[in-house]
């Protein structure tokens, strides 16, 4: 018969061995996404000012450039992306307070919403532009000097009209769509706002056109609360793959085209480089 301290012995022998086998089996796991997707929610809750055509737009299951690439993102990692309509002027906020994982709403990266949140790497470079009406004498920032002109709530756009141009007054808008149907009625004679979005507008928006796209060398990232660096690092790894294998560009393109704004080129740009 075994005694009690030789079976005891067995027992952690038997034991280690086990774990030693668990651990073993575990690092010859290679799988394409690193690990990351231990790091993921199986539901990544995306926050979004929809509609903002054409990054996010329409009616769930939401549809655009920005959920085309959340989407390819989150199933890399082996999530599923839920987007959640928010306006954007409390975005941030409501980051903070834990009702989504992120942000992904055409977000420019600023030092000031650094202060809130965290970024991901950059992935979509976003000017700003001037939009009017057809047949309007407005040609450039320098023409919309003691005129109001609109732009949307919260944003870098309403930022750079209200600080860098000489407008009579800036009317902001929950929606952008609100700042183009005013401009549409004669409400505002002009409106600021980043130029991708703008020159797709001038699909649904016959009578508006741009006239100029404003250099700021903006760049959009995806936002995450403040320490959130394992959720934030498994998206740059995905995105870095996306940007390597051309995926980025695709989805970019089947959007947006090749250079969306290039018909307003650096040269009429130039007077909105400060």
């Amino acid at each position: 018969m075994l005694s009690r301290h030789r079976v005891f012995m067995l027992s952690i022998i038997a034991l280690a061995t086990t774990a030693l086998v668990a651990i073993g089996c575990g690092g010859g796991d290679n799988n394409d996404n690193g690990g990351s997707a231990a790091k993921v929610p199986k539901t990544l809750t995306v926050g979004s000012d929809i509609p903002y055509t054409p990054f996010e737009f329409g009616k769930p299951p939401y549809q655009g450039l920005d959920v085309d690439i959340v989407k390819k993102v989150a199933s890399q990692l082996g999530s599923t992306a839920k987007f959640k309509k928010t306006p954007f002027d409390t975005i941030f906020r409501d980051l903070a307070q834990g009702k989504f994982d992120m942000v992904a709403s055409a977000t420019t990266i600023t030092p000031e919403r650094k202060k809130e949140v965290d970024f991901s790497d950059s992935y979509f470079p976003a000017d700003q532009s001037l939009m009017v009406k057809q047949g309007s004498d407005i040609k450039t920032v320098d023409d919309v000097a003691g005129k109001v002109i609109g732009a949307q709530l919260g944003t870098t756009g309403a930022d750079y009209a209200k600080n860098k141009t000489k407008a009579s007054s800036v009317r902001t808008y929950d929606l952008i769509d609100d700042a183009f149907n005013a401009l549409e009625a004669g409400q505002v004679k002009a409106v600021i706002n980043d130029c991708p979005v703008s020159k797709f507008a001038e699909r649904a928006h016959k009578d508006l056109v741009v006239v100029q796209a404003i250099q700021t060398n903006e760049e959009y990232g995806f936002a995450f609360p403040k320490g959130s660096d394992a959720l934030r690092t498994a998206v740059n790894d995905q995105l870095a793959k996306l940007k390597d294998n051309g995926e980025l560009a695709k989805i970019s393109d089947k959007w947006l085209g090749n250079e969306p704004c290039a018909l307003h080129g650096s040269s009429s740009a130039s007077t909105g480089t400060n």
